[in-house]
């Protein structure tokens, strides 16, 4: 059988961050696609999870937590409330306050701080690819011309 291309989702308002990760996670094999804003995305605005029962739309989400329109924590919780399955999310920031690191990890994120190191994230997609369940099909049906690609 063979194994499916991973896809990666990447939120931040800064350039530079959105392309260090695309060029990281192209290098990795990932299928990867970049917003500059929450809110440009089709995810954010579906009322619910589009993806089939055994689909999923990325195997792998990175947001920043500040950006314009939606923070990276209620873009994340907002698609965890619609039944998003997307395995693995990261939240950046450059200044965690308590109060939103708490929130993260209630939500189940990886938290990284920034300036993060790349080999903490390599890190971190070394541990989400091992245990990433590609018998899932990735869905396409969000895939509309708002991304930055």
């Amino acid at each position: 059988m063979m194994k499916r291309q991973m896809r990666a989702l990447i939120f931040d308002d800064n350039l530079e961050i959105r392309h260090l990760l695309e060029i990281l996670l192209k290098s990795r094999g990932y299928d990867v696609f970049t917003y500059r804003d929450p809110s440009l995305c089709p995810l954010q605005h579906s009322h619910d999870c589009q993806c089939g029962r055994n689909q999923v739309c990325a195997d792998i989400l990175i947001t920043d937590i500040d950006m314009p329109n939606v923070s990276g924590l209620d873009f994340i919780n907002d698609q965890l409330q619609k039944g998003c399955k997307i395995p693995n999310i990261a939240i950046m920031s450059g200044r965690w306050s308590e109060a939103n690191m708490k929130r993260a990890k209630d939500l189940g994120c990886a938290v990284f701080e920034k300036p993060f190191a790349l080999s903490a994230v390599k890190d971190w997609l070394d541990k989400c690819e091992k245990q990433n369940n590609l018998s899932k099909d990735l869905s396409n049906w969000f895939l509309q011309d708002k991304c930055d690609r």
